[in-house]
């Protein structure tokens, strides 16, 4: 059940990391940072998620559960 605190992670790091990282310079791959940063931490809310639905049990699925099913 603690690993659903993993869906804390984005939004601490969207919301409360932006004003830490608000400036134009450097550049990465061409984007200022603050704008990197928020691109980051989307793909990483994508991982995030999947993390917690693989480890979520109510996700985990038998093949005798998916013969009855279908």
């Amino acid at each position: 059940m603690s690993f659903r605190l993993l869906a804390v992670l984005p939004f601490i790091g969207i919301l409360l990391g932006v004003p830490f990282v608000n400036r134009v310079e450097p550049l990465v791959l061409g984007m200022p940072l603050v704008l990197a940063w928020i691109v980051a931490w989307v793909v990483l809310s994508s991982l995030i998620m999947a993390i917690i639905y693989r480890l979520d049990p109510a996700n985990r699925h038998t093949s005798a559960d998916e013969e009855v099913r279908s």
